[in-house]
Order: C-alpha cells, then sequence, then structure tokens
C-alpha cells in the first residue's frame, strides 16, 4: 500500500528552520506518537503532501519547503491593534492573559479560530500578530512513513480520521494535536489542526 488519496498515513518527522543558521528544530514526533490524517483532502500543506505522495511504510523522507509553499510571507495586514475592552470578562480585563508574548486563542468576525500573539500592551488597545507562528519561514521536514491503512467510510466522508484523542497530528500542546475531532465531528467538519507539521 502507499500513501495517496483517500489513504489513512501515519509519520514520524523531525521539522527544522531551514532558514536558520543552525537549522533550529522546531518539532520531532516520534513514531509512538505519529502524524496520522487523511492523505488529499486538504488537511495538510498541499506541497507537504506532493513530497510524501507513493511512499511505502519504512520509506524515509527529507524535503524542503519555502516559506511561499508552507504558510507564506509574514502579512504587514496581520498585525492588529484592538481595543483592551474586548478581552474583558464579565466586564473584568484578564491582565495575566494581556502579557507579551501570550498566544490567545480568537474568533474573526466570520467565526473562523486564529491565534494571535501579544505583541505590545498599551493604555487602550493591544497589538497582536495573526500571522501564523512559522509564516516567512522555510521549512525542512525529515522523517519516515510509519503506517498506512484505508480510511473508514466515516473518514471519507466527514475528510479527516476519527481517532480517540484528537484529530490524530502528532504531537501536543502547540503542534498538531491542538485540534479534537474525534467522535463528535459533524458532517463535513475538517480538523482543526493548529500550528506546525504541515498542517492547514
Amino acid at each position: 500500500m502507499i500513501a495517496q488519496k483517500d489513504k489513512v498515513v501515519s509519520l514520524s518527522y523531525t521539522l527544522r528552520r531551514a532558514d536558520s543558521v543552525d537549522k533550529e528544530i522546531v518539532e520531532e514526533v516520534g513514531a509512538d506518537r505519529p502524524l496520522t490524517f487523511l492523505f488529499g483532502h486538504g488537511n495538510l500543506l498541499p506541497k507537504f503532501e506532493a513530497n510524501i505522495d507513493g511512499l511505502k511504510v519504512g520509506d524515509k523522507f527529507a524535503f524542503e519547503l519555502a516559506c511561499e509553499d508552507a504558510y507564506g510571507k509574514t502579512q504587514a495586514e496581520a498585525l492588529v491593534e484592538l481595543p483592551k475592552s474586548i478581552f474583558e470578562i464579565d466586564g473584568a480585563l484578564d491582565e495575566e492573559m494581556l502579557q507579551v508574548g501570550n498566544a490567545i486563542p480568537m474568533m474573526d468576525g466570520n467565526g473562523n479560530r486564529l491565534t494571535g500573539i501579544v505583541l505590545e500592551v498599551s493604555e487602550e488597545n493591544v497589538k497582536m500578530d495573526f500571522n501564523h507562528p512559522m509564516a516567512g519561514a522555510d521549512l525542512s521536514f525529515s522523517g519516515e512513513v510509519v503506517d498506512i491503512r484505508e480510511a473508514t467510510e466515516d473518514e471519507l466522508k466527514h475528510g479527516h480520521i476519527h481517532q480517540t484523542g484528537g484529530c490524530g497530528c502528532g504531537s501536543e500542546g502547540g503542534g498538531c494535536g491542538s485540534g479534537d475531532c474525534g467522535d463528535g465531528c459533524g458532517e463535513g467538519e475538517k480538523s482543526s489542526c493548529g500550528s506546525g507539521c504541515g498542517c492547514n
């Protein structure tokens, strides 16, 4: 069996910043908790999938993605000043939350989830960066195909894998394991995997 559309593929990998001097490691996902995804359903970056297309279990891979093929260049319009009042809960401002460097999950006017990094806090406003954490970075992936299986009918219908403990995208805490796409999937729902590991 090979990695191709409609197969469930599991990978172990190391993600590095290809554009840093020491090729800094961003994320490592071992074979004991692999990145597992439904191939060809838009859950990973298209160029990431293109580089593992046709591989078999046990095959190793190593490739780089330029930022244009990963999370894009840093966008100036993603740097936004917001009024402090929107961070009030029951009329009180959560000062602990508004610390420079904190990542705050938010929602835009269309109901899309995004995460903003606090850059600056002034008397009335909060400056936030809504660029993807890996925006502007060239990425280097190396790893191995751990498993490939047939997708279930439900997985094909929903467009992502079903398994206990999230959407199956590898690591927890800041990696791709941040979404919960387990048993309560609505029809047509996509994986809500977050940053890193080639997830959209």
